[in-house]
This record gives C-alpha cells, sequence and structure tokens, in this order.
C-alpha cells in the first residue's frame, strides 16, 4: 500500500500543493493526512464536487498552478457540468488533477447505491475525455502514475487516478477536534424524533449514518420500515425526495432526517422548499460538523447558522437544540410548516452499528404501500 505522506509529497513536489473536494472512504486516509499538513487556504472542503472543480479552477488562474480535486465516484455526476464547460479544452483549457474513489468497482462487493456508479466510473472518464490510471498499490510504480498525470497537467489537461479499495495505508485524523463540546448522540437523537411522529407521518432519511441508525431503531422496537424512505445514495437530494411527496400528499406530515454534509452540498433546495410553503414539511439536521460516515473530515455545519438561513429563505419557523431535552420539548411545540429543527449532535457512531437488510427496491414498494393508505 502508499503511504499517505509519500503521495501528498510527490504532488507537492510537483507543484501541486492545493487540494479541494469532498471526503471519501477510499480516501479517508488522505483526506486526513492533508486535513492534518495542509492549511485552510490549501485544503478546502467544498459542498460538493463541482463547486470543488470551480475552486481548483479559481486557484489555476491565480497561481498558474494545477490543484487536485478529491471525490468518490459518486460525484463524478456533479463535475460534470464545470469540467465539460469550464475546464475543457475548448472552453478555458484548465489543468485539474482528479482523485476518485472508485467505490462499486466491479468483481468487488459494496453497498447497491455504489453498484451503478461503480460500473460507469471510467466510462463517465472516457465519455468526457478525461484520461486515467487506477493508481498501483506499489509505490515505485505509483510513482510513474504520478509523473504521467503531471505531465499531462503540464499540457493543461485534466488527469485523474482513481484509487481502489486498500491503496492507502492507514492514517488517522489527528485535527479532530470539534470547537463546541455536545454531549447528544445522533442515534439517540433520532430515536427521540422517530418516536414523536404522528400514525400517518413518514420519513425521508438522508444517505449515511442516518439512514443506518434510522432503520436499527426500528429494528430495536419492533417495527417495521414502511413509513421510511432510506436515501442510501443521492447525497444531498433527501430534503427534495421529501418535499416531492409533501407536496403531493398535502394531509401527511413528511419528515426529512438530514445531516448537515448533506443540506450543504445542495443548500439552494433549502429555497425551493420555502418558495413552495408546504405545511406539513418538518426539516431536521443532525448537525455534528463532520462527513462521519467517510473518515470524520470536518463541515463547516458548526459554524455557520442553519437556522438563520433556514428562516432567511422562508421557512416558517426554525429552532436549534443541543440536549434531549430541549429536541422534546421542539417536538411537542412544531408549527406549521415548512419548519427547521436543527439538532447539535456529537461525531461518531456505535461500532457495531449494522446496515439496512432490505434492498432498496424492497425500501421504495414497502414505502409506496404505506403512503396508499
Amino acid at each position: 500500500m502508499i503511504r499517505p505522506e509519500y503521495f501528498i509529497e510527490k504532488l507537492r513536489e510537483n507543484g501541486i500543493d492545493c487540494f479541494a473536494g469532498v471526503p471519501d472512504s477510499l480516501l479517508k486516509n488522505i483526506c486526513a493526512y492533508i486535513t492534518d499538513h495542509c492549511d485552510a487556504r490549501h485544503n478546502i472542503i467544498a459542498a460538493n464536487e463541482g463547486a470543488a472543480v470551480g475552486i481548483a479552477a479559481g486557484h489555476y488562474l491565480a497561481t498558474g498552478q494545477p490543484a487536485c480535486v478529491y471525490m468518490q465516484n459518486s460525484g463524478e455526476g456533479n463535475i460534470i457540468n464545470p469540467i465539460a464547460s469550464l475546464t475543457d479544452p475548448e472552453v478555458y483549457n484548465i489543468p485539474v488533477l482528479l482523485l476518485i474513489g472508485w467505490r462499486g468497482r466491479p468483481g468487488v462487493h459494496d453497498e447497491p447505491q455504489h453498484v451503478k456508479q461503480g460500473k460507469v466510473t471510467t466510462g463517465l472518464l472516457n465519455t468526457m475525455g478525461i484520461n486515467f490510471d487506477v493508481l498501483s498499490k506499489e509505490e515505485d510504480k505509483a510513482e510513474k502514475q504520478i509523473a504521467k498525470a503531471v505531465k499531462a497537467l503540464r499540457n493543461k489537461e485534466v488527469y485523474a487516478l482513481v484509487i481502489e479499495k486498500d491503496t492507502f495505508e492507514d492514517y488517522k485524523l489527528v485535527n479532530n477536534l470539534s470547537p463546541i463540546t455536545l454531549n447528544l448522540s445522533r442515534e439517540e437523537a433520532i430515536r427521540t424524533v422517530a418516536a414523536a411522529l404522528g400514525e400517518k407521518d413518514c420519513i425521508v432519511s438522508t444517505t449515511g449514518m442516518i439512514s443506518r441508525e434510522l432503520f436499527e431503531y426500528r429494528a430495536a422496537m419492533n417495527q417495521s420500515h414502511e413509513r421510511d424512505f432510506l436515501t442510501v445514495g443521492s447525497m444531498g437530494h433527501a430534503s427534495q425526495i421529501a418535499l416531492g411527496i409533501a407536496m403531493a400528499q398535502p394531509d401527511r406530515r413528511v419528515w426529512c432526517f438530514d445531516g448537515d454534509g448533506a443540506a450543504i452540498m445542495h443548500m439552494g433546495s433549502m429555497a425551493i422548499v420555502a418558495s413552495k410553503e408546504p405545511k406539513n414539511y418538518v426539516h431536521v439536521v443532525f448537525n455534528n460538523g463532520a462527513h462521519d460516515s467517510v473518515g470524520g473530515q470536518p463541515t463547516v455545519g458548526l459554524k455557520i447558522d442553519l437556522p438563520a438561513v433556514a428562516k432567511a429563505v422562508g421557512y416558517k419557523a426554525t429552532v436549534s437544540v443541543e440536549n434531549k431535552e430541549e429536541l422534546v420539548e421542539a417536538l411537542k411545540n412544531l408549527s406549521e410548516g415548512p419548519v427547521l429543527v436543527e439538532v447539535k449532535v456529537k461525531k461518531g457512531n456505535r461500532k457495531d452499528l449494522g446496515r439496512p437488510t432490505t434492498t432498496p427496491v424492497q425500501n421504495k414498494e414497502a414505502l409506496m404501500a404505506f403512503l396508499k393508505k
């Protein structure tokens, strides 16, 4: 395997010292190393992958040096527009190094949401005219691939290094302290909110730990999963799925269980929710200031005022809570929607946390049957 410090220093030796992107589980060791060894000007955890390409373009315009954009392969969809209409040789001809975690690689077992993306990862790169290498796990071979990538960048190309599972050696994030001490766990907060739902209510939960913890709550309570849509992929879009249900069934209260990273990824969606004024919509953001599912790299979630953002775009009411007592009280006093409830929770999850045992299609069909009732 490759030492993270070796890989990053090889990039720096070739003038690549600026990094932007969205953390990924296959890149967590690299992302952690970058977080610990790059200052805030040279490592920007972006709202989404397309935004990271924009940051890289700005860095090149200002310095003449290419930047590295890191992402999970699910983020390829977010980069298509800026790659095709900003960095492309027929537009501004701006070089960018892409570092892409290859979830769902054919022949490697992975979760359902990664299977299709894994199949099309290299095909999308080919379609966009991006040359790439699957990075070797041997440092001497990887060094030659880096040299090849650097040559392409000097020719003002976009070049990708695709990263398989277990490519990088372990590196534990050192700079892992939250500026705020929080005591409420996300799992306890999810249980508290789920227990407060009415009989007709349904939930759309975002990708990652939130959906996994909601699933385990139902199992622990011997409840069915029919009223929960577990958004295992499509990060950042749970609020719009919930909006679609809320608009179609205005007599049913719809809850969106969101994370801070997901809410920030497509924050403009909050404005659309507000503009439609769904009285039956409750947006709960479990905010721990971290991309918890992929290594704990920080978001700006605890540095910004999410309730103020929601209020500014038109949510009817907002509240922020930090403990169970405040959360219970807030749930008792919900007004007409759209309402935003920010729940500040501590990082981390149970080590034995499982995954949903139903397939996405089974989940969809059970929810649709519930929504017909």
